[in-house]
């Protein structure tokens, strides 16, 4: 049997050709379409803050308490000998069994943040549990110490976009860590040393726990560390930045415009005599 050949003009091919033409230009059209809906989303992320865009040789260490308090007081007493003042993230409970050691800390001049009221996994939370999280252990530490809570970290270093997006609306900075100690898998205290110590860069915030096993062989040698390559420790609320800010897909809290560098002050010229 003769099999007839397609010429190249026949009307055939030429609806086939016109059908990939077409089907190319809806593919191109539906990518060019999708791509700023894909940026919008991730430009949306909710993210905390995990480090600062500075140029000031500072940094800020933190302490998480949310179980034990043997630690708690020497802790205190190495900070002072370093003339250190720090961020602890204390959970409810924790504050409500330990009172006497929540006003300590904040007489010592040291700031407290939120650490939640029980500890839960947020992301698994609703909005209005998430409020009821960070309302019941401010109002714990307002009962202490006078002073509400105005920093957050969620505990387990775990959130979605509505633990962020909520807790700034409820007048808060979620905060993480760009630093970690690792303290809490009591690696040793060498290896704490290193963890803190091997890449310390201006606007690092660095996680501890007030009772990990090793914080208190580890802390003098980090702190004299920082202190000897040129840092400032500060309290988180001072490392972040005022004004208007963005952060970065890594985390990093940015101005939204520079500071202006500082212009030399111009030198007065004679009368006469063209500046």
């Amino acid at each position: 049997m003769r099999l007839n050949k397609l010429r190249l003009d026949s009307p055939l091919i030429s609806r086939i050709v016109l059908g990939i033409g077409l089907a190319v230009l809806a593919t191109a059209y539906l990518t060019m379409n999708a791509q700023p809906a894909l940026m919008a989303a991730v430009a949306t992320r909710e993210l905390p803050v995990y480090n600062v865009d500075t140029e000031e040789k500072v940094l800020s260490i933190s302490f998480d308490a949310a179980w034990g308090n043997a630690n708690t007081k020497e802790l205190l007493n190495i900070l002072d000998e370093y003339d250190v003042k720090t961020t602890f993230f204390l959970v409810g409970f924790w504050a409500e069994k330990y009172p006497e050691l929540v006003a300590e800390i904040a007489a010592r001049g040291h700031e407290i943040g939120n650490h939640s009221a029980t500890h839960p996994h947020m992301s698994k939370l609703s909005q209005a549990q998430i409020r009821e999280e960070l309302h019941k252990c401010s109002e714990l530490v307002r009962t202490i110490t006078g002073q509400p809570t105005t920093l957050f970290r969620p505990p387990y270093g775990e959130y979605n976009d509505a633990v962020v997006r909520t807790s700034r609306e409820e007048g808060y900075e979620c905060v993480q860590w760009n630093v970690d100690s690792l303290d809490w898998k009591n690696l040793g205290t060498e290896h704490m040393i290193r963890q803190c110590t091997k890449s310390v860069n201006p606007g690092d915030i660095v996680l501890f726990h007030n009772d990990s096993k090793y914080i208190l062989e580890a802390l003098p040698k980090i702190l004299a560390y920082y202190t000897e390559a040129g840092y400032k420790i500060i309290p988180i609320s001072q490392l972040l930045l005022q004004g208007e800010t963005w952060i970065d897909h890594t985390g990093k809290q940015h101005l939204s415009t520079p500071t202006p560098a500082p212009q030399p002050t111009p030198t007065p010229t004679a009368a006469g005599q063209s500046a």
